[in-house]
This record gives C-alpha cells, structure tokens and sequence, in this order.
C-alpha cells in the first residue's frame, strides 16, 4: 500500500535517483556509496497535483528542478477532475510529488499506487497539515500552512539532491521574505483593519484564508461544505443566507468562480442587489501562468477593496 509521509522528519527519502529522477544524462557508473547522490546541478524531475502547489514547488526548487502540475486550466473545477495518460506518465516520472490530500485529488493517490517507485518521495499535504479527509482541503488558502508546505518541499529536495542542499535554502529564504513579502503584508493589513467584519461565501474555500484574516465568516459551514462536495444544501441553510443578503448584514460575499452552482448564482445576484460587494477567488492559478503570491496577492486586493466599499473604512 503507498503510503502519503504526514511529516518531513517521517519521510523515507532515497537519495540514489535514477534515470526518472533526473533529466540530465546520467553520470557512468561509479564504485562507492558517492555514486548514489546525484552530481551538483541535476535537474530533478518534480510534479503537483494542483498548480497551486506546483508553483510554490517550481519557485523553490528553481532551476534545479523540472516541475509539472497536472490540473492548471482556470476553467477546471478540481474536484471533478479526470486524469489522463499523461498525467500518470507525469507521476510516474517524478522524483518528488506534492498530492493535495484531504479527499480533494484521490486519483493522485491511485496514480502513485499504479506506477509504484521507491524512490519516489510523495508529499500529502493534508497529512503534512494534520487535516485528514472529510476536513477542508483548500489548505493553499492557510497562510501557515503554506509556509509548513514551503519549508517540506525544501526539506524534500535537500534530501533528495544534497549536493545543491545551499541552493534550496537560499530560493527558500528568498521565496520567504521576498516572494511572500506582499502577500504577507496584505493579509496582515486585511487582518489589523477588518478583523471581525461579517462576510458570506459561497464555499469553504474562503474558510482557511477568513480564519487568517480574523473576519467572521457567517454562512452555514454545512452550507460551505455542501457546495464545496457536490451536495444539495439544506433549505433551511439558503434561507438563513437569503436572509443575510437581503437584510445586508454582509459586509462582502466571497465567490469561488470555479464552482458556481444555481444556488450560489442566485447569491451572488442578491449580493450586488443589496449593494454587498462581491470579491472573486479560485481554486487554480488566474491566469494559469501566474505565480502562487501574485495569484494571492491579487485576490487579496480585490477582497480589500470590497471590504473597503463595504465597510466604508
């Protein structure tokens, strides 16, 4: 049975990586144990399964490593995708794989099960984060839980390619203070100005970032769950939130675009009825090609901005 490691301390890294593992033309044959670490400047191969991971991954492994993520399209909604052919020859051909975990990409476990490796190092982050399945698996909106993903990926690739073990630690410190610095300060500035302030959502997605930020997120959490897995919700949970648009106690309504459904276009109609400001996220890179801190950071503004118009602060 493959096994997702919950922690980096746990994880049983082989550093003897073979033809898989690295895209440059392996060295010949050589006695002794050294021949089992790959030369200073190898190109490892890494995956994702999701963007939002996969980017984190690519910025801290830099140009030391070769990353794929599987699901990148913004029009995707994650949690009905179906993995390719090519996704399984993605995995199978990893050195390093980041699974998001918590229910959210079961085909990721199965695609390891089938290409099985031993010296593949898999990353569960729901395991990572101490969230086991049936919990909220939009964990790339926890602030400190992507900061526990950064400093596993690191410890991951340190492991596996020890030679460039320095080069790591600086594009991790650099990622750190430098790539998360706007990020960081935009949840902080979110967090001392707004905290406390009631907003709505159309799914839990917005659960991990509105606890950061210190808002009071007062949709029915049985309704952010219904939404976010597919299921009918309660009448009496779209009447408690019919009732808080209407009667505009929302300062702001969070929508994820990715996973609208007739019941969440509905709210997302009243909303800008009632004059309650509507902020958009999603659950992949928009555009794809942007970085996991100017996805955020992006979001963050706009979230800022409707709390301004709805606060009047």
């Amino acid at each position: 049975m493959i096994r997702f490691s919950p922690v980096v301390a746990s994880l049983t890294l082989a550093v003897g990586l073979g033809v898989s593992a690295c895209a440059t033309t392996p060295p010949a044959p050589q006695a002794g144990p050294s021949s089992a670490q790959p030369p200073a400047g190898s190109i490892v191969q890494v995956a994702a399964s999701i963007n939002a991971w996969g980017s984190i991954l690519s910025q801290l492994g830099g140009s030391h490593v070769h990353e794929t993520s599987i699901i990148t399209n913004p029009d995707t909604d994650p949690h009905d995708y179906e993995p390719t052919p090519a996704d399984g020859r993605t995995v199978a051909g990893a050195a390093l794989f980041v699974a998001n975990g918590i229910g959210y990409d079961p085909w990721a476990a199965q695609s390891v099960a089938a290409n099985p490796d031993p010296k593949r190092v898999v990353l569960d982050v729901g395991q990572l984060v101490g969230i086991a399945g049936g919990g909220n698996p939009h964990q790339w909106y926890s602030p400190a839980n992507v900061d526990k993903v950064a400093d596993a990926i690191t410890s991951a690739l340190k492991q596996l390619d020890p030679a460039d073990a320095g080069y790591f630690d600086q594009r991790h410190q650099e990622f750190e203070t430098t790539g998360l610095a706007q990020y960081h300060q935009l949840i902080n500035d979110i967090r001392t100005k707004y905290a406390g302030t009631p907003v709505g959502a159309s799914e839990s997605i917005f659960a991990p970032l509105s606890d950061a930020l210190g808002l009071n997120l007062v949709t029915p959490p049985s309704f952010l769950s219904d939404i976010s897995e597919g299921t009918d919700p309660s009448a009496a949970d779209k009447a408690t939130i019919d009732a808080q648009l209407t009667g505009k106690q929302l300062k702001a309504y969070v929508f994820n675009s990715q996973n609208s459904t007739p019941d969440v276009s509905a709210q997302v109609d009243a909303a800008k009825q009632a004059g309650i400001p509507v902020s958009t996220v999603t659950e992949t890179l928009s555009p794809a090609g942007a970085t996991f801190q100017d996805w955020q950071s992006a979001q963050l503004r706009q979230l800022e901005d409707a709390l301004h118009q709805g606060t009047g602060k």
